[in-house]
């Protein structure tokens, strides 16, 4: 389903919930905005706009926030998330590198999402697992003590995973 068709099928009556809930002034774009993600898995456009019209709160004060704060997203996640850690202790031991792997084999450049939504990369500043670096975290699940070949045969693994389901 392409990000058009997706936006159509927004159900935006929840925002008009949240605002009631979080407020219509300018210190209430941030829950707002949280509200929001958690709703729809990142912040639409249309939902933005929607916020705009039911507060005080201007379309460039809410794009300004949502863009300024790495929390939120303007795009939607794909099916499973994974997250390489790039702290100092995954940094020195070769997480730039792996990353380059699992980018290269999703067909990504750098971050993103892949092109049939199976799943989004993203560089994360700390995983809190040091003792394991360099880690990777797919959908929640930590994988530590990587090389690009161990890397590589775990997103082989869930790829396969979702071609048989």
């Amino acid at each position: 389903m392409n990000k058009q068709a997706a936006a159509s099928d927004l159900d935006l009556s929840v925002v008009g919930d949240t605002v009631e809930r979080c407020g219509t002034g300018q210190d209430a774009v941030i829950p707002i905005l949280l509200d929001l993600q958690e709703t729809f898995g990142y912040l639409p456009v249309e939902a933005m706009q929607r916020v705009a019209e039911e507060t005080d709160i201007t379309p460039d004060q809410i794009y300004g926030v949502a863009t300024f704060y790495a929390q939120f997203r303007l795009e939607p996640l794909g099916k499973h998330l994974i997250r390489m850690c790039h702290g100092t202790s995954c940094h020195v031991r070769g997480i730039v590198g792996i990353t380059d792997t699992i980018s290269d084999l999703l067909d990504l450049d750098g971050e993103g999402t892949t092109a049939d939504g199976g799943f989004t990369l993203e560089k994360v500043a700390c995983l809190g697992c040091c003792s394991l670096s360099p880690v990777m975290m797919i959908d929640g699940q930590v994988f530590g003590g990587l090389t690009r070949k161990k890397a590589k045969r775990i997103l082989k693994r869930f790829q396969r995973e979702e071609t048989e389901q």
